[in-house]
């Protein structure tokens, strides 16, 4: 048996030590690869065809300006660290391939940082070009996903002194959006999971083009509302805070609100916020409950009251409160106004209510813009900063 084990165990071994030599049969040789990252679907003037950008960057020129800049130059070699290769046709697939015609390295996508949809082609449907990504194994699940104002192509040729590929600066700026809650994060991932629910609506960020010539720059607002996989409309920055408390997605922003004497304003910042849905069927009327907590702090005021009394604070949270019930309020009527169930709820009856979602799910359509909502939103100033009184001359 001894004799039997220690045969079995050399077997093994000599098994583990031929699996190093036996070579990478997917292996790519880094000299013979396009870094992309980053890719714009835009319309083109061509009836049914579409017009696909990729950003691919070019390492040498990444490596010289970094060499610079540590030598204390100026940043910049005088020549773009990317290269964005444009090409039209019907099908994303074989547009992509024809790229090769172009390029003489193989294009790679797996360090591809965002994807971006032109407003006039999101308008006549995207899933399509997202079927394309989803199914090749080189697409990562968290590429950031967006739609923009201007041509894609046009989005991806800003540059910035921040970043030397515009890709990554985008990417970079639609992360940064946290911090105000005034447009939504979306990867890929998140997209495909709203397309493929059956009420759910897909929403992604929208970006724009500002200034002219050298001066233009880029600028994240509001978010983008689709119906299925077209784009029906857009929530402003206010409303799109109002969608993110629902969501539980708000990470963090600014709400300013009128001081109890009326002596100009006081700007609270948000610092923790956590948000509860609850579906309510009875009878014929659906109710959908929203518990939010918010904690804040005072960030700056105009005027000249004295915010530390209890009292005062007391104020000031009933006023953030129904700060924030107005928000939720603007994008709910907006989202009833296009007839896109963009918070998820019917998604939130489905898990609840699963034998009254059958009877629902076919007339959802119908049922979305009666849906009543209560707001139950509590907040808490934690803090009025490093002093109390404000900073203001003192009285004669």
């Amino acid at each position: 048996m001894k004799n039997r084990i220690g045969f079995i165990m050399k077997i093994m071994v000599c098994f583990m030590l031929i699996l190093p030599i036996s070579g990478c049969w997917s292996r790519h040789e880094l000299n013979s690869l396009s870094f992309v990252v980053g890719v714009g679907l835009d319309k083109a003037e061509k009836a049914g065809e579409i017009q696909l950008t990729t950003q691919v960057a070019k390492p040498g020129e990444l490596k010289s300006a970094s060499a610079k800049n540590k030598s204390g130059g100026s940043g910049g070699s005088g020549t773009n660290a990317y290269w964005n290769i444009k090409k039209t046709g019907y099908l994303a697939s074989e547009i992509i391939r024809d790229f090769s015609h172009e390029s003489s390295h193989k294009l790679y996508f797996p360090h591809n940082q965002v994807l971006i949809f032109e407003r006039k082609l999101a308008k006549e449907g995207i899933q399509p070009y997202i079927d394309t990504f989803i199914r090749d194994s080189e697409t990562r699940f968290n590429v950031l996903l967006v739609v923009s104002e201007d041509q894609a192509s046009e989005v991806l040729d800003v540059s910035t002194g921040l970043e030397k590929l515009p890709a990554i600066n985008i990417a970079k700026l639609v992360e940064t959006q946290k911090i105000t809650s005034e447009s939504p994060t979306v990867k890929l991932i998140d997209f495909i999971r709203r397309l493929m629910s059956k009420t759910t609506a897909p929403i992604a960020p929208l970006i724009r083009v500002t200034g002219e010539g050298n001066e233009k720059t880029l600028e994240v607002f509001g978010t983008a509302v689709f119906k299925h996989d077209k784009l029906v409309g857009e929530l402003n920055k206010r409303e799109t805070r109002g969608l993110l408390w629902v969501i539980n997605e708000v990470k963090g922003g600014m709400i300013n609100v009128a001081s109890s004497s009326g002596d100009g304003t006081v700007s609270l910042e948000i610092t923790r916020a956590k948000s509860k849905m609850t579906p309510v069927i009875k009878d014929d009327t659906i109710l959908i409950k929203i518990d939010i907590k918010a904690d804040g702090i005072v960030n700056s005021q105009s005027g000249s009251e004295n915010i530390a009394s209890p009292d005062i604070v007391f104020s000031l949270e009933k006023e953030l409160s129904a700060e924030i019930g107005k928000e939720i309020m603007a994008a709910l009527k907006t989202a009833k106004d296009l007839n896109s169930d963009i918070f998820g709820f019917g998604d939130s009856i489905y898990w609840k209510y699963p034998s009254e979602w059958k009877k629902l799910k076919m007339k959802w359509d119908e049922v979305f813009p009666d849906v009543e909502v209560a707001l139950n939103i509590d907040t808490k100033l934690r803090s009025t900063g490093n002093i109390s009184a404000p900073a203001v001359p003192a009285k004669e």
